[in-house]
């Protein structure tokens, strides 16, 4: 061995006890109501040590006790109490816990506490803290434990009292809120409505106490309850925990082979979109709130689901405050999609009142989410309702009307496709509305069908056919209806009462405002770049004309010329100009031009008849 080897010195690291309990007691919980919270889970699973390790029978009870003219708060149970050995080694020894012990030895099972730190945020609210104990393992003796600041503490022998702990805080300036009765009753309702033994809220001057956590989750009631008495039952829990909206229905969550998580969880009340993410999950670890910040567990297609779980598997974190992510997380967490899918698969032929409530409120999240699962959309598909030119409805339904195709506009409204398909009959879907053309496209590629994208070169083509035309016709068509920015189509197409339609390419419309120098300043370059990429593959003069050769009024242009003729066409383009979604170099609608010519055709053909008179 080298002499630098033999040379180490070997220290013992050591620790900054008032620093750590510093760190600690400020920056391990959220809030200083989480200290409440930590008190109760200690006097639980006292009660919980008692039965485990004593034979005698008791009943189990927590107190709490708000006082604001003493300025305390007083956490009393009925638990096992506390020999001084164990002050020592467990109380007053940081991350030391005697729950964590019994865990250890597999005795644990339904007890809360897990790394011996919760007793620390009594320090961070308290100016001083008592505990005043008697064990059941020594139940002539009493003590007390006092410390300010849990820094140093002292220990002295006191008259025995009825056997378990009375913890009393003496409540800094800044947390005497916790002494309110209204308060300190709204938090032992949050943390503690799903603990076994029960917790009542106590009165300084010897009033009646309430009890605070009955009656029991709807879950852990009898199998036997009617149902209509379960449904109000499991309606009122939920609206505890919903905090802005009413639930609509619920939706239970059993226990399974894969997840120990049972629960509640509901659709919302309140209208949604498809992005509108509304999500609301509150938590319990062995019958403890762990927190309601944690949405991330239901589907990220379930904006509109609201829920209560409890678990004994799920493992917190240090604080309480979260869970540590981890297989039996992600277990629950798919315990839950299965649940929600299940229910709402089957709720159009279980619960079909229930669902026309569900439809009505959260159809175009309902879309996305069949999208995220296959089975939902197998089973909601024929349910569900696209926006269309006609209102929502069916894929079917527009697909019928549609003769085998969907028609999906890309605009975001008006335009030919209005005109054009009311007066043939035919819903227009609006594929611009959120899940509406994936939607579409998924379902005829299961169902079979057709998906046309009105305003693009290949949706443009499949819906108008170029028909041949002498150059004649032609040429007459030309002087008709010929401009420099657009490109004139002769075409038969229903109804025949409408003698043109002029269509923008929205793809060339796009290609040019990408182009344009001033794209540069308002898109950043790597969209810029993404975006030109996409363009550059374009090609198109943009406008198109469709004259309708089965229009008896085209038929009549293409055979007459005169003024009047001339005046129709313009009527005719105005017209055209009208019901077309074309946009300027700002994306803003241009309608002036259109109506100034619409206005100068009519007055042109006033003056003929006029004239003619």
């Amino acid at each position: 061995m080298s002499e630098t080897a033999n040379s180490a010195e070997i220290h013992s690291t050591r620790v900054d006890l008032p620093g750590l309990m510093r760190v600690l007691g400020r920056n391990l919980y959220s809030t200083p109501s989480v200290a409440l919270r930590e008190l109760v889970q200690n006097a639980h699973d006292s009660i919980g040590r008692r039965r485990l390790e004593s034979d005698e029978g008791f009943e189990g009870a927590i107190t709490v006790t708000p006082d604001p003219i003493a300025r305390t708060l007083t956490i009393t149970d009925t638990g096992a109490g506390l020999t001084r050995d164990e002050i020592v080694r467990y109380l007053a020894t940081v991350g030391a816990g005697y729950t964590g012990r019994l865990r250890e030895a597999g005795r644990g099972d339904g007890l809360i506490g897990q790394f011996g730190l919760g007793f620390l945020s009594a320090f961070f609210v308290s100016t001083r803290v008592e505990v005043h104990t008697t064990s059941y393992q020594a139940p002539e003796q009493g003590w007390m434990f006092a410390s300010s600041g849990g820094e140093r503490y002292t220990i002295e022998k006191i008259a025995a009292r009825a056997v378990g702990s009375r913890v009393v805080l003496h409540l800094r300036d800044d947390f005497l809120p916790l002494a309110d009765p209204t308060v300190c009753e709204g938090l032992l309702r949050r943390y503690c409505c799903l603990l076994f033994e029960p917790v009542l809220l106590g009165s300084p001057h010897g009033g009646e106490s309430v009890v605070v956590n009955r009656p029991p989750p709807p879950w852990r009631e009898s199998a036997d309850v009617p149902g209509v008495r379960r449904t109000r039952l499991e309606l009122d829990f939920a609206a505890r925990f919903e905090p802005t909206f009413e639930p609509l229905c619920t939706i239970p969550l059993g226990a399974s082979d894969e997840s120990d998580a049972r629960g509640l969880l509901w659709v919302q009340d309140g209208f949604t979109y498809g992005t509108t993410d509304n999500r609301n999950l509150s938590v319990f670890v062995r019958g403890m709130f762990i927190g309601d910040e944690l949405r991330e567990m239901l589907p990220a297609w379930a904006g509109f689901v609201g829920g209560v779980i409890e678990s004994d598997a799920l493992v917190p974190t240090a604080s309480r405050e979260g869970l540590q992510r981890d297989g039996t997380y992600d277990a629950v967490s798919a315990a839950i999609a299965e649940a929600l899918i299940d229910a709402l698969a089957a709720m159009p032929t279980t619960r079909p009142a229930a669902w026309r409530r569900v439809r009505s409120r959260h159809n175009e999240a309902l879309l996305g989410a069949a999208l995220a699962d296959r089975r939902l959309f197998e089973r909601l598909g024929p349910e569900l309702r696209v926006p269309t030119s006609e209102g929502d409805l069916p894929v079917a339904t527009v697909i019928a009307r549609g003769k085998g195709r969907i028609h999906v506009s890309l605009g975001e409204g008006g335009g030919y496709e209005e005109v054009l398909f009311r007066a043939m009959q035919v819903p227009v879907v609006s594929g611009v509305r959120y899940g509406a053309l994936p939607f579409c496209e998924r379902y005829v590629s299961v169902n079979g069908g057709e998906v046309v994208r009105l305003g693009t070169a290949a949706g443009t083509a499949a819906l108008f056919g170029e028909v041949t035309v002498d150059e004649t016709t032609r040429a007459r068509l030309e002087a008709v209806f010929g401009r420099e920015d657009r490109q004139i189509v002769p075409t038969r197409f229903e109804p025949k009462t409408l003698p043109v339609v002029l269509v923008a390419d929205r793809e060339v419309a796009l290609k040019r405002r990408i182009e344009q120098d001033e794209a540069d300043r308002r898109i950043s370059s790597a969209l810029l770049g993404l975006a030109r990429l996409y363009t550059e593959q374009i090609e198109g003069v943009g406008n198109r004309l469709f004259v309708n050769l089965a229009s008896p009024v085209v038929q009549r242009l293409i055979a007459e010329q005169g003024p009047a003729a001339e005046a129709v066409a313009r009527v005719i383009e105005a017209f055209a100009d009208l019901t077309t979604d074309r946009r300027d170099a700002d994306g803003e609608v241009d309608a002036g031009a259109a109506l100034g010519g619409l206005s100068d055709a009519l007055l042109a053909l006033m003056g003929g008849a006029a004239k003619a008179g």
